[in-house]
């Protein structure tokens, strides 16, 4: 007969209580609620009449994330609703990878102003705006088909220079915590939702952009 070695008693509790500290993702999507539509309507908001999408064809999106001082935070996104359980997912595996992303807030925090958004880098993804330079072309952040992912570390740059500005420090694309590069895990979390980076795109680069169709 084997005799199996015994596994002292301290040694399971201290596995136990393991196994309990290691966060776990907790994400989903539902239709937008009444203080988030509230805020997405008020004069300041992100959505008016007339925008290309209605609010009824977006979801509200509360994923974990962990934050750049390794603590788990919650965050939420508003999204179109073809793609908001994918984005779902999406957060499910940067959470895996321990992707740091500083903060996940609506933009209607920061009064729908882009700049100010990107100042903190926040990272979002519906606003109903055009794109900027170009006069009466909607952003695809206006179908809730794009987001941002934590513009400083990933700035606009065009020309050499970066949009937001404190994001010139990281043009040069060296590995940094919430710095996204071609092929990571962020990239390839994106791609298997279908979504493409702009930080592949020919001439001006989007480092921060993930987009539904490419644009």
């Amino acid at each position: 007969m084997t005799v199996r070695p015994r596994v002292p008693f301290v040694a399971l509790l201290l596995a136990a209580a393991a196994a309990q500290a290691t966060p776990r993702f907790h994400g989903g999507a539902r239709p937008l609620d009444a203080a988030t539509r509230a805020a997405m309507t008020a004069p300041t908001g992100s959505w008016r009449p007339g925008c290309p999408v209605a609010l009824a064809d977006l979801r509200l999106v509360e994923v974990d994330h962990w934050g750049f001082d390794g603590a788990v935070h919650r965050g939420r996104l508003v999204v179109h609703r073809a793609h908001a359980v994918a984005l779902v997912g999406v957060f499910r595996a940067l959470f895996a990878a321990r992707f740091a992303v500083e903060r996940v807030e609506p933009v209607d925090r920061y009064g729908a102003d882009d700049h100010r958004s990107m100042a903190a880098n926040n990272t979002s993804a519906f606003n109903c705006r055009e794109v900027n330079g170009r006069p009466g072309v909607w952003s695809q952040h206006a179908y809730g088909l794009a987001l941002d992912l934590n513009p400083v570390q990933n700035p606009y740059v065009t020309g050499g220079r970066a949009s937001p500005p404190a994001g010139a420090a990281f043009v040069r694309r060296r590995p940094a915590p919430g710095l996204v590069l071609a092929g990571d895990a962020v990239v390839r979390a994106f791609a298997r939702a279908g979504w493409s980076w702009g930080g592949l795109w020919r001439g001006d680069r989007d480092y921060q952009h993930f987009s539904a169709n490419g644009r």
